[in-house]
């Protein structure tokens, strides 16, 4: 039996707020294997029963994912329904599959009528405080249908009638605010067929990002100096008319009971100030004020249907104890980025909750937060009074697992006082489970550094006063976040601001969105005083990212996109090298390796390296995606350029007389073989080199920001990958699993975060959630369980399923949600006895390899063969299969 399982529009069930060309997405399912679409019939109506129907596609192809249709016009603040069936291969008809449907936002800047408006003056310049905005007015009739699009400069919730819209927080988010603004369209038709006539639409606008307090510099009102809101609200009534109410001088405002509220420094709030009605629509007691319009180009605008932060996931409190110290903690049992909401009882009118959040205790057990340096991370909250009273924070978070509860009005008990884990909005897709426990618990700690740091955009940190968008760390770690979650929309949004922020030559800021650069003149921080653009590794992320993005989900759109983005870092490049070599201000290297010189970040790798390697790596790859677009002209010019650097590269840092590396560091053997610079002659005493200085450690690594990523892969890829394993489960300092062990729960952002002693490495740059080193997880994934994406035909759409067991271990699952399904691969060793179960997902394929075959048992009815190095290759069409074979390799 054929059928159609999930429907997507834009990577979105039912997405709200669509306003380019939609790409329309569809997973198949089939009782037979082999399972190829041969065509298919796509419906869009403007009704759920199809009698309005606006377009029509009858096409006969196998191509099921980000299908587009130029002749598709659409109208703005619209819901269309759609709707598909497919024929296969077998003959079989789906039928049509349960409609799905989208609504588009405003498609064009002149559609905005609203304008920016704030219940602040410029006096508040230097005020974090909530202001409330509000407009009253009247329906005209029966409500068909009513929308309404909101952003802020600021942060905002909306509400309407004094009921909050969405369950979206934090929004708009954080963007480069004058070149991209996100707005949020809601469907809001419920709250309006169920009002009475007289009707209030408001917000409660907060600082955050765009007048607040950020980074590390400590600067404020890095956009502006005052907080707004735009919104427009569009009313479809039953007899056809139209009216839309607007932000404009109109409106009224006044201060909220959030009298003070940041990014790092957390919220006050001031319950005795609540008004219940201050969204109603009732005669006011209050004075209200009228507001000011704050002008701002709304060709920044676009709309953000997904990847929204929402609080996604919640933690009871396991236990309240008391430290050594006396103090009263919270512990919810896992490092997180979030909020911590309770319930007080029997509190009196102006009694204090007072808290504050951390990451972890000292060697003593007792509260540990040197390493937040400024942020305050706090939540003070006045009571209005009464038996029950909920306390919640607005615009503000934190990284924490635990909270230290200062003063309370209250006995606080475990069942009062919850957690909630707050995160940008995609479906997780990759899972992977072994025979290991403490690789079972190393998935999980890169799972949660992830959901904690992609927080509208990918932060290094979720708890200090730093929490920006390192472009490095976004890099290294791209793959392997793809894997775990469905981050196309996430990274298509930063990406946005990545190209917005460039410089005029090309030049990638350190951090996205740039608030360094404009700032330079107010600081004389010792490192970003010497520049704070253009890093190898660090800006590469303008091409490798959007790359990573179409090799997991195979969609040009974002190549398209980033284009000239990616060109003009390439340039970049060019234009500051000298032959191979480039250079430019300031470059980390292999930032915080262990071959640094005592008291250096900088790792013993030269930058010149560094700065050579990504060079001829990125260059490689953006004549790759040229090819892929069809600019003949680029692909050819910049392809050549790259092997210009890779010949360049060899005769600079290779010796002919030893047939190795001139630089003796792990990291420079890594890059020479993972990005595939070491000429043929050099290959294996380069290999050689590599294990040589691996061994030198003992079996561990030295590397840094740069060679970590790739180690376990040049190993792998070389004939190692018994050391490649041997690295991965190194149980002490330093490794992965010695975090493990440590107790930790997300990854570190130094290996030895806390030492063996329980002493920690340093007070003024040691996060406890730091994603970047769980890039190994990429490994796990493409080599332990064997899930492998084939750039001929990306996004899982023909995988290389090559699982190579290893370690000690006995089973690995890895499975992923890809756009076509699920694509699984697991495996079970009892002695020499392999077992692996594969699952291809319908109209797709995959090729079959295994290593180190003595013979075959059972291969579920696939042809296979066996060549003279005992590597077994097969070709498999969609379906579940079981096989066994009989192995014996090195790294079992």
């Amino acid at each position: 039996m054929l059928r159609i399982e999930k429907i997507t529009v834009d990577y979105t069930e039912n997405p709200v707020g669509i306003t380019r060309r939609p790409r329309f997405s569809w997973v198949m399912a089939s009782d037979h294997r082999n399972t190829i679409q041969v065509s298919y019939h796509l419906e869009i109506a403007s009704d759920p029963l199809f009698s309005r129907k606006v377009l029509e596609v009858t096409k006969e192809t196998d191509r099921s994912v980000h299908e587009r249709f130029e002749d598709f016009s659409m109208e703005s603040l619209t819901r269309y329904y759609w709707r598909v069936e497919i024929t296969d291969n077998h003959g079989e008809r789906s039928g049509f599959c349960a409609p799905g449907s989208f609504v588009t936002g405003l498609l064009g800047q002149e559609e905005w009528k609203g304008e920016f408006v704030s219940a602040e003056t410029e006096e508040d310049k230097d005020n974090s405080k909530g202001t409330y905005l509000r407009k009253q007015f009247g329906k005209r009739g029966k409500v068909k249908e009513a929308y309404v699009c909101a952003t802020a400069l600021g942060l905002y919730q909306l509400y309407i009638n004094g009921q909050r819209i969405g369950q979206d927080e934090m929004t708009p988010g954080w963007t480069s605010y004058q070149k991209h603004l996100c707005c949020q369209v809601y469907d809001v038709t419920k709250q309006f067929r169920e009002a009475e006539a007289e009707c209030c639409i408001g917000a409660l606008v907060g600082a955050g990002y765009y007048k607040g307090e950020m980074g590390f510099l400590h600067t404020r009102n890095n956009y502006g100096t005052r907080t707004a809101l735009l919104c427009q609200l569009r009313i479809y009534y039953e007899d056809g008319s139209m009216e839309e109410i607007c932000t404009d001088e109109s409106w009224q405002g006044l201060d909220s009971p959030v009298l003070f509220s940041e990014i790092y420094d957390g919220e006050i709030y001031d319950a005795r100030m609540e008004r219940e009605d201050w969204c109603r629509p009732v005669a006011q007691n209050v004075l209200w004020r009228g507001v000011s319009v704050i002008p701002f180009d709304k060709s920044a605008l676009t709309s953000q249907f997904g990847g929204k932060i929402g609080c996604m996931e919640r933690f009871p409190a396991k236990k309240i104890f008391v430290t050594p110290k006396g103090e009263l903690v919270v512990d919810f049992g896992q490092n997180m980025s979030g909020w911590v909401c309770g319930v007080l009882s029997d509190t009196k009118e102006g009694d204090k909750l007072e808290l504050r959040c951390f990451e972890t205790l000292d060697k003593d057990g007792n509260v540990y937060t040197e390493n937040l340096r400024k942020a305050k991370a706090g939540l003070t909250y006045y009571c209005k009074g009464g038996s029950r009273e909920r306390f919640s924070p607005h615009f503000t978070y934190m990284g924490f697992r635990y909270a230290h509860i200062i003063s309370s009005p209250c006995e606080m008990k475990a069942e009062d006082i919850i957690a909630y884990a707050l995160y940008s909005r995609m479906d997780q897709t990759g899972y992977f489970e072994s025979s290991n426990k403490d690789l079972n618990q190393l998935w999980s700690n890169i799972t949660w550094g992830l959901k904690s740091n992609f927080f509208d955009i990918p932060t290094d940190c979720p708890q200090r006063d730093e929490r920006l968008g390192w472009t490095g760390d976004a890099q290294i770690f791209c793959r392997t976040a793809s894997y775990i979650m469905n981050t196309y929309l996430f990274f298509e949004k930063w990406l946005r601001d990545v190209a917005a922020d460039q410089t005029p030559e090309g030049g990638v800021p350190h951090v996205v969105p740039d608030i360094i650069t404009p700032n330079l003149g107010k600081t004389q921080d010792w490192l970003l005083s010497q520049g704070s653009h253009s890093a190898a590794a660090w800006a590469d992320v303008a091409v490798l990212n959007p790359w990573n993005l179409y090799l997991t989900f195979g969609d040009r759109q974002i190549l398209e996109d980033q284009y000239e983005s990616m060109r003009a870092w390439i340039c970049f490049m060019e234009s500051h090298g000298e032959g191979i070599v480039w250079n430019y201000k300031l470059q980390f290297g292999d930032w915080v390796a262990l071959d640094a010189e005592e008291g250096s970040y900088y790792g013993a790798t030269p930058n010149d390296l560094v700065c050579s390697a990504y060079y001829a790596y990125s260059t490689g790859i953006f004549a790759k995606i040229a090819e892929i677009l069809g600019i003949g002209e680029d692909a050819a010019y910049f392809g050549a350029l790259a092997e210009r650097i890779r010949k360049g590269f060899g005769e600079t840092y290779f010796d002919p007389d030893t047939k190795g590396m001139r630089v003796q560091t792990q990291t420079a053997h890594i890059l020479a073989l993972y990005f595939d610079l070491t000429p043929e002659e050099y290959r294996e005493q380069t290999i050689k080199g590599l294990t040589e200085l691996l061994a030198k450690e003992n079996g561990h690594l030295v590397t840094g920001f740069v060679g970590t990523p790739y180690f376990t892969h040049a190993l792998s890829g070389s004939g190692h990958l018994k050391e490649a394993y041997e690295l991965l489960l190194k149980e002490d300092f330093p490794s992965w699993l010695y975090q493990v062990k440590q107790g930790a729960t997300t990854i570190w952002e130094h290996w030895d975060g806390i030492k063996p002693d329980g002493s920690m490495w340093s007070p003024d740059m040691n996060s406890f959630n730091h994603y970047a080193y769980g890039a190994v997880g990429e490994w796990m994934v493409r080599v332990a369980a064997g899930l492998e994406i084939q750039e001929s035909e990306p996004g899982y759409h023909r995988a290389l399923l090559y699982p190579r067991p290893g370690g000690g271990l006995t089973a690995v699952t890895g499975s992923y949600e890809s756009q076509y399904g699920k694509v699984e691969c697991s495996w079970k060793l009892t002695g020499n006895r392999l077992e692996v179960k594969y699952r291809i997902p319908e109209n797709t394929t995959a090729d079959i390899r295994l290593d180190h075959v003595i013979s075959v048992e059972d291969f579920d009815g696939l042809e296979y063969h066996v060549d003279e190095n005992n590597t077994l290759t097969a070709y498999a069409g969609s379906g579940t299969y079981h096989v066994c074979i009989i192995t014996k390799g090195e790294g079992h």
